[in-house]
């Protein structure tokens, strides 16, 4: 589970060090997709291959899941850690996002993002809003009870 936030830089050839506590789960390498937020989004094998085979399944004729497919997979970059815990971002990938120097690598679950600074300061404001949160979520089901226990 990748979870937190942090800061990094990137180098001149692209490299961005990934969180220690992230590097376990990429032992398998990962793959590095152009998010949906103007954000990057780096995936474990698995949870590509789960995303890939659903995609995969859209039907062809629907213009809608052919923007998808091109917006994931002709942008789709498979990754892996150096020995210093790095990834290379490709430049057609740090250019989409216009992500420079420096880099926020936010933990999201089953997955983590990178984003440009001022792109995510973006962001931080939006989940700031209190208010806001409450009308844009109200119809999640985010309960941390179980809606059907087991034996009920």
């Amino acid at each position: 589970m990748f979870l937190g936030r942090y800061r990094h830089t990137l180098d001149k050839k692209g490299r961005l060090t990934i969180p220690a506590r992230f590097r376990e789960a990429l032992h398998e390498g990962a793959f590095l997709v152009q998010g949906f937020d103007r954000n990057l989004m780096v995936l474990t094998p698995d949870v590509f291959e789960r995303i890939y085979r659903r995609v995969n399944a859209l039907s062809m004729t629907d213009p809608v899941a052919r923007q998808l497919k091109r917006l994931i997979f002709s942008a789709a970059s498979p990754v892996e850690l150096d020995s210093a815990g790095r990834i290379l971002i490709p430049p057609y990938l740090r250019e989409a996002v216009a992500l420079s120097d420096e880099a926020v690598v936010v933990g999201v679950g089953d997955y983590f993002e990178i984003w440009p600074p001022a792109d995510w300061e973006g962001q931080q404001a939006l989940l700031q809003d209190a208010d806001a949160n409450a009308r844009r979520f109200a119809a999640l089901d985010i309960s941390p009870v179980d809606a059907n226990p087991a034996g009920a």
